[in-house]
């Protein structure tokens, strides 16, 4: 991954930062909620692109996020 994050990734750090104080699987359902409801449906692909290619630069509650969307 270059040095600039890709905007998805970090929204998707950003909500999940906001999360943390919650138990890891409840965040993680929280934060799939937030992207299911108010993401665009091509800001939802271009998250699971960078699930797929780069799942290092998420946020663990992010990437856990991620998987549960559309699931």
């Amino acid at each position: 991954m270059s040095g600039t994050i890709p905007p998805t990734v970090r929204l998707a750090n950003e909500i999940a930062r906001q999360f943390h104080h919650q138990p890891p699987a409840t965040a993680a359902t929280a934060v799939a909620g937030h992207i299911e409801r108010f993401w665009d449906p091509r800001m939802r692909t271009d998250l699971q692109h960078h699930v797929v290619t780069s799942p290092e630069s998420l946020d663990p509650v992010a990437l856990a996020a991620a998987r549960l969307v559309g699931s």
